[in-house]
């Protein structure tokens, strides 16, 4: 798995908070009653005392299991100060039992989960943050379009996906070294078969190599965000 323990230097400035950092910078946790630890509430005023759409950013980081997922989500948030949502805890029991088994889930067993994670992502938003990152596999085009149906009637709300791309033969030794997680090795393969890798037609997707070192796959991935989201504020003020 993908882990850190040090600062990771981006454009020569310290890109963020580290997991030691914790205790100083409270991660802000999106549970699955749509409850988010530690909001904060920063829009934008108008001059007429009203307050002003802003742009705000829903970071889903994707890929199978053992790409590190939750590592890089969990660095983006804390490095952002937006809600972290686990899409693991998401899924109900039966999706667990199954998975715990070795049992592939189908496509039936995901739209309620895919749905769940797409409304606590605009819950955390209405609650006035501006952005959230969120962990899903979403491995195939279709789950990923159930995500998107979240900005249709929200013109400011900007969706965009990391997809942490490595070998399944890297992925299974990543996972084999995990401990007291549900899903097991064998689930890797069963992963990789359903996977549907983005396309060039599929323009919100930014991909990441994951074979790499931990510190060098999250300054990669922050790098990408800050320079999406400032492309966008440039673009909003032309």
């Amino acid at each position: 798995m993908l882990s850190y323990n040090t600062p990771i230097s981006v454009n020569g400035q310290n890109a963020g908070p580290t997991a030691g950092m914790s205790a100083r910078l409270p991660l802000k946790t999106v549970g699955n009653n749509g409850s988010v630890n530690g909001v904060s509430s920063n829009d934008a005023v108008s001059g007429t005392g009203r307050h002003a759409p802003k742009e705000q950013h829903i970071w889903l980081v994707t890929g199978p299991a053992g790409c590190g997922k939750s590592t890089v989500a969990r660095y983006l948030a804390e490095s952002l100060h937006w809600p972290y949502i686990e899409g693991d805890e998401f899924h109900p029991p039966a999706n667990i039992e199954k998975m715990s088994a070795g049992i592939p889930l189908t496509d039936a067993d995901r739209w309620d989960w895919l749905t769940a994670l797409r409304e606590a992502s605009i819950r955390a938003l209405d609650q006035g943050n501006d952005g959230v990152v969120l962990t899903c596999s979403a491995l195939k085009r279709k789950y990923r379009d159930v995500i998107r149906v979240a900005p249709y009637f929200t013109p400011n709300l900007h969706l965009h996906f990391i997809y942490l791309d490595a070998s399944e033969e890297i992925l299974l030794q990543r996972v084999l070294a995990r401990q007291n997680h549900y899903m097991g090795a064998n689930m890797v393969h069963s992963q990789f078969e359903a996977l549907e890798p983005p396309t060039p037609a599929e323009t919100d997707v930014i991909p990441i190599d994951v074979s790499r070192p931990a510190e060098m796959v999250m300054a990669d991935a922050l790098n990408q965000v800050l320079h999406t989201i400032d492309g966008i504020q440039k673009d909003q003020s032309q």
